[in-house]
């Protein structure tokens, strides 16, 4: 089955080498995808722009694929079941949740120059990097992509109610299931509160499990594949 990788803010397709190697050894084919202003070097892409990438990774898909997003771009793969709901096998989402239509997609870090730099680790102590080593840090600091301002505070649109259909699978890294089951059914993610299939699988990691858990999280991948 076609996976189509999507990486959170300031990440290019290179994140999820290690993760696309396990996939093709366990038989499936991993996309991971070139977002417009994280890796075709355009510093004026727009939330819109990154949308229409990822349609056109589902269009080109020999059958239905399953489309996987991390952090912010967990709203992303999202947009992707909006659209195109007749067209996935499912949604899975590491480490975030799917914000609802008319919020900001990623508007959390300052603007400088019309993009948004890596902020260093600095909003991140805590479970959410306690699994990288310096040696990490630093390799993901150093490829890290200002992000378009244009992408961030770009407002999410979401029109067709079919999205709810669509299986959801939430991989939980820096937070467990139960604190994610206890946040949709508190009203904190409306989105994944109407779904009507919501699985969650747990990772023993921070909230970059392609570069501190590849393999364990390209199981996890395929189980869900699988399993959709």
């Amino acid at each position: 089955m076609d996976i189509l990788l999507i990486g959170g803010l300031w990440l290019d397709r290179s994140v999820w080498d290690r993760v696309a190697s396990t996939l093709e050894s366990l038989g499936h084919r991993p996309v991971p995808l070139t977002l417009p202003g994280q890796g075709d070097g355009s510093a004026s892409a727009t939330l819109e722009d990154q949308v229409a990438a990822v349609l056109a990774a589902v269009d080109a898909a020999p059958g239905k694929p399953v489309v996987v997003g991390h952090s912010a771009a967990c709203t992303l793969a999202w947009l992707a079941a909006d659209r195109r709901p007749e067209r996935l096998a499912g949604v899975v989402l590491i480490g975030g949740f799917p914000f609802s239509d008319g919020h900001a997609y990623a508007d959390f870090f300052e603007v400088r120059d019309g993009v948004v730099p890596f902020p260093g680790w600095g909003p991140f102590e805590g479970p959410e990097i306690a699994d990288l080593d310096e040696g990490a840090r630093r390799r993901l600091a150093a490829a890290a992509i200002p992000v378009p301002a244009a992408v961030a505070q770009g407002v999410v649109r979401l029109a067709d109610e079919r999205r709810f259909d669509v299986p959801v699978v939430v991989v939980c890294p820096e937070f467990t299931p139960a604190q994610a089951r206890k946040w949709i059914d508190g009203g904190d993610v409306p989105e994944l509160a109407r779904a009507g299939r919501v699985d969650f699988a747990d990772i023993d990691a921070g909230h970059w499990p392609m570069v501190s858990r590849p393999e364990e999280l390209a199981r996890i991948l395929a189980a869900a594949a699988e399993a959709a």
